[in-house]
């Protein structure tokens, strides 16, 4: 099942276990995939986007990444 939710950085944040600031740093420096949708200005991304670049960050150990 797939989950097209459009997370924004609070989201993602709170999936990684990281402030929002620091996951908008990751995208200024190009460590984020696109984004799926903007809006307004504002990028968002699918839930199975983030999941999918989770699983293939580097040094992932899968630790609360759930």
């Amino acid at each position: 099942m797939t989950d097209r939710r459009l997370w924004s950085y609070k989201e993602i944040a709170a999936h990684i276990r990281v402030r929002p600031d620091t996951v908008r740093a990751y995208r200024k420096h190009g460590h984020l995939p696109p984004p799926d949708h903007v809006e307004g200005g504002r990028p968002y991304w699918y839930a199975d986007t983030v999941r999918a670049w989770v699983a293939a960050r580097p040094g992932n150990r899968r630790r609360g990444a759930g």
